[in-house]
């Protein structure tokens, strides 16, 4: 029987952990390239650049933002997925969000969910229902709590071990969202901040555009950068 020396060993066992780990990361698809907006359009560009190797939404006195607007990967719908952002805010209540699974109307609005962002309280790692015409808050599920929506419209929420927090502003801040089916859960710095299992009848999204906003209202700048997506 040939006999497998030591050093070879360990280079056969360091080549089976490195092919794993690229395997793994190659989990997840780069969709911004941190230089252009290659594969992102908005109804309105002009309040779109690249700033700071990040997708930047800005809204100023001379160009006021009066309707939400959407920059949308033009990747294709999403369904089951994973996606993992850094985002920070300036202005307007730092009011902004991830817009996953919805429908852009012509005059640019989006329909569907909303990975909320803001400066604090329950909106912020909260799941909204962008623009909808359910019974009910918009708020689907707040921040630190789990919700449940039965098939009737009926809510059921309880709280989780945590709520999500905004680092200084400047800072930059994680979201990780995961969307399986009707099952929604939203990270913030790494906590988990809202669950929510969607299963009312005629209003739960399972598939649809994903989108940056950039919200109505004072003057503000919101910026997302290294945006990475795994199709599940």
């Amino acid at each position: 029987m040939k006999t497998i020396s030591l050093f070879t060993r360990l280079v056969l066992c360091l080549s089976v952990v490195l092919t794993a780990g690229s395997l793994s990361a190659a989990e997840f698809e780069s969709i911004f390239d941190g230089k252009s907006l290659k594969g992102w359009k908005a109804l309105e560009m002009s309040y779109w650049s690249v700033r700071d190797g990040a997708i930047t939404g800005q809204s100023t006195p001379e160009n006021p933002c009066t309707a939400n607007q959407f920059m949308v990967w033009q990747g294709g719908d999403v369904a089951d997925f994973e996606l993992k952002l850094k985002f920070r805010v300036e202005g307007n209540g730092g009011n902004s969000g991830v817009q996953f699974r919805s429908v852009l109307k012509p005059n640019g609005l989006a329909v569907g969910y909303q990975a909320d962002i803001y400066q604090s309280g329950p909106y912020l790692g909260g799941v909204c229902d962008e623009m909808h015409n359910r019974k009910g808050h918009e708020l689907l599920t707040a921040n630190g709590t789990k919700t449940v929506i039965d098939a009737a419209g009926k809510r059921t929420v309880t709280n989780l071990d945590a709520k999500a927090t905004m680092k200084p502003q400047g800072e930059w801040n994680d979201y990780h969202i995961t969307a399986k089916g009707q099952h929604i859960i939203l990270r913030i710095n790494g906590v988990k901040c809202s669950e929510l299992i969607d299963q009312e009848k005629g209003h739960f999204d399972l598939k649809g555009f994903l989108g940056l906003q950039l919200r109505a209202g004072k003057p503000m700048t919101v910026q997302f950068k290294d945006i990475y997506l795994k199709q599940l």
